[in-house]
């Protein structure tokens, strides 16, 4: 597979107008102007993130000219992407520092040195600057409805559910973007297919020019729910490498091969392989550990992740206790569930109850299953552990 084909194929959901026709642009050695929005409505990347940073690092290699873009004018106004409620409008302040942490992590995988590096820009440096009249002069190139027939606002109708101005005029000022940059080619999640399709439609009434649009697949688990903060699965690209590397092998074995042809370099012919013997009845586990060390390499590196995957077969697959664990005094009488509160192991009961229920709690190597179950009061100490951690409780 050479690089172009790879750039076309590997991580890409559809390519409009179509993939040939991006391909024939490639071949004939043209560089393109491309570009991927992140709305900084929170102050974490996540793995999910990493498909999209991974992509423009591609073109970012082929010598293209790449923009991250922070949409902090957007992020403050609310993408109603997927969502059955309005989000909430956020403060100018929250987004500025979101935006900042959203540029250092992206630096764990694209360049902002260097050479050819990756352009940061951001979208209040035209949204702010338009007038009324100037936007109503926008909006008069796309019709109520185009932005209509987005689904989100049919379900939203049907349910009986308001739709808000601010939340049907986000895609034109989205689409604005690409129109401000000129740019040839946008990516995005298949969640931004709307959005982007939209800017493709704003550039040919606007400038007569037609934008090549990327979308790259959703990462998501066992129930088809995204991985990411809005489901609360979250997995971000900083967390610390011991617990990056159990959060990935605490995922669902289907996301073994699309996770390694998405996230890592792993070759595709090996990537075949592993999914021959997955389906024939290997141990997934392996090729699980091959996924989260991988991960953890490129965010990291190769030492950082070596030790991760030790510290994971030591103290999950050999249930050895690392050293230097938070010790804690509890008083009175408190059930499994208070005891994990706390120990700040879980923010509230019902959190904890469903981890005491999906036996992710066990005391002295002891699993629990009833989350109200009395927690020993003899004048001893105990060994709590709850999914990757561990505690020390002294029961008084």
């Amino acid at each position: 597979m050479d690089k172009i084909t790879e750039l076309l194929t590997r991580g890409v959901d559809k390519i409009y107008p179509s993939r040939e026709e991006l391909e024939k642009v490639l071949r004939s050695g043209d560089k393109l102007k491309l570009y991927q929005g992140f709305d900084p409505t929170g102050n974490m990347l996540h793995i999910g993130h990493m498909i999209g940073l991974r992509k423009l690092k591609q073109w970012q290699e082929l010598g293209h000219e790449v923009i991250f873009l922070i949409g902090d004018f957007t992020g403050m106004v609310g993408d109603p992407s997927g969502k059955t409620t309005i989000r909430k409008m956020l403060s100018k302040e929250e987004v500025k520092t979101n935006a900042k942490a959203y540029v250092d992590q992206a630096g764990r995988i694209l360049r902002f040195d260097e050479k050819n590096p990756v352009k940061v820009l951001y979208n209040s440096e035209w949204l702010e600057k338009l007038s009324s009249l100037e936007f109503i002069q926008i909006t008069h190139n796309l019709s109520v409805q185009q932005v209509y027939e987005r689904d989100m606002f049919q379900r939203r109708q049907k349910e009986g559910n308001d739709i808000y101005l601010n939340e049907f005029l986000y895609p034109v000022m989205q689409a604005y973007d690409s129109v401000a940059m000129n740019v040839d080619l946008e990516i995005g999640a298949t969640d931004q297919t709307f959005n982007m399709l939209m800017g493709r439609k704003l550039m040919r009434n606007m400038l007569k020019k037609d934008k090549f649009v990327m979308t790259t697949p959703l990462l998501t688990d066992s129930e088809g729910k995204k991985i990411g903060k809005t489901e609360g699965n979250v997995i971000g690209i900083t967390d610390a490498p011991n617990e990056l590397f159990g959060k990935i092998m605490s995922l669902s074995d289907d996301v073994i091969v699309k996770g390694l042809e998405w996230l890592t370099d792993v070759s595709i012919k090996e990537i075949e392989n592993i999914a021959t013997k997955i389906k024939y009845g290997a141990n997934p586990i392996e090729f699980k550990k091959k996924l989260a060390l991988e991960i953890v390499k490129e965010l990291n590196s190769e030492e950082e992740a070596q030790k991760a995957q030790e510290f994971f077969e030591k103290t999950i697959q050999g249930s050895e206790i690392p050293e230097n664990i938070p010790t804690f005094t509890i008083n009175g009488n408190l059930t499994v569930s208070d005891v994990l509160i706390k120990i700040n192991a879980v923010s509230s009961k019902s959190e904890g109850k469903r981890l005491i229920e999906q036996g992710g709690v066990s005391v002295d190597n002891k699993t629990v299953t009833n989350p109200f179950k009395p927690f020993p009061k003899a004048n001893d100490e105990y060994i709590i552990k709850t999914g990757r951690k561990f505690a020390k409780i002294k029961s008084r």
